[in-house]
Order: C-alpha cells, then structure tokens, then sequence
C-alpha cells in the first residue's frame, strides 16, 4: 500500500468529532428561558452551530424576538455557566470516528482540531470524551485574533501538530470556506451541522460515514 498522503488531518468539533447538539440546546434555551424567551428545538440549533457560542445565542434571541447586544451580553455568561457544567451529558462522537482516529495515528498521521467553540470548551470537551491524548493540537475560536473561515487557525492547528501536507474535516460551509481559504482539501459529513445542503458546501469531497474518512483521504491525496 502507498504511503499515506497527509502528514495532519485537521477537524472541526462540534458536529464533525461529536454530535454536541443536545447539550448546545439545553444550554441555549436554559439562557433563553432566564431571559424570558420560548424555547428552540435541537433540529434547528443543528442549523445555528458553526461560528461559536456567542454566535448561536444571537441566532437563538433572533429566532425567539428581538436579539440586541445587551441581551446577548446579559445571556452569554448565563450560556457558558450551564452549558460548562453539563457540556457532555448527552454529546457522543459520531459513529466510526474513533476507529479512523485508532487507523490515521496508527499510519503516523497527526491529529488537529480547528474550532470556532472557545479554546477553554472545547478543552474541557475534549477531555469529558475521554480524549485527552488523542489530539496533537487544538486551536479554538479565541486562541488567535481571529476565527474561521479566516485560515490562520487552521494554519495554527496544523503547525502545532508538526506541519506538513493536511486535509480538514469538517460539516459547515465555515469549515469549506476555510479550507478554500488555506487552500487545502476539504471533506465534508453529511450527518453534522449545516445550514444548508451538504451538496452546496463546495468540499472537495462528501461522507456519509466515517468508515469512508479515510479511502476519501487517499484518493485525494
């Protein structure tokens, strides 16, 4: 068998590693609730994931009332507090992930996480999944200036986990647009978090189960 092509692979979190959406949702309407708002649904905070948690708290007022600055301000200590104590009550990784981790380190490949969640989250995620070595690197919303589709974190992840020809995993147009942005290929799941068709995203490839990471992988590379 030839060599693998990759030195990294880089992904995403929430809703390309684990299927986080559960705990996102209790978490974004026990804030709405303090703030006097109805409740959403975890189908449509499947589509609101992607840009970090102040984001989907936004997209949260917005779809239950008006959302201004100062209520996003009152609401986002009100999120991280509940959403810190109860991050992986119910957040699982997706199926087949652990055994293509197991294979591409296995093969020598590094293991990157690119994320918009806030670097301490998704440390403390990390480490609730029980993963606490098995990422080279992680670099998250807050950890540069800035956030993605910008590509300088995902330049960020893979250089801190050795550098080298990468591919980034990931389920939103974000993560597409910043692959695009780093000029690198990209694989989309089409069983995370979009807030559009998966056919629409423009990765350079689609999976439907991690059973095909990486066969994807080689024939990309």
């Amino acid at each position: 068998m030839t060599a693998f092509p990759f030195s990294v692979v880089a992904f995403d979190l929430d809703g390309t590693l684990a299927d986080t959406a559960p705990d996102l949702t209790a978490a974004l309407n026990h804030s709405l609730t303090v703030l006097g708002r109805d409740t959403v649904s975890e189908e449509s905070v499947r589509h609101m994931v992607g840009h970090g948690a102040k984001a989907l708290l936004q997209k949260g007022l917005a779809a239950t009332g008006t959302m201004t600055p100062e209520l996003v301000e009152e609401g986002f200590p009100i999120f991280l507090d509940y959403y810190e104590a109860h991050i992986a009550d119910r957040s699982r990784p997706f199926e087949g992930l652990e055994r293509a981790l197991d294979e591409l380190s296995g093969m020598g490949v590094k293991l990157a996480v690119c994320t918009n969640k806030l670097e301490s989250l998704s440390r403390l995620l990390i480490d609730a999944l029980g993963w606490q070595t098995r990422f080279d690197s992680l670099v998250g919303g807050d950890t540069l200036p800035v956030r993605k589709p910008d590509p300088a974190p995902l330049f960020e992840a893979i250089a801190r986990a050795g550098g080298g020809r990468a591919a980034f995993i990931g389920d939103s147009i974000t993560d597409t647009d910043t692959a695009r942005n780093a000029g690198l290929p990209s694989v989309a799941v089409t069983f995370g978090f979009s807030d559009r068709p998966h056919d629409q995203l423009g990765a350079t490839a689609l999976i439907d189960h991690y059973d095909a990471l990486i066969p994807t992988l080689r024939a990309l590379g």
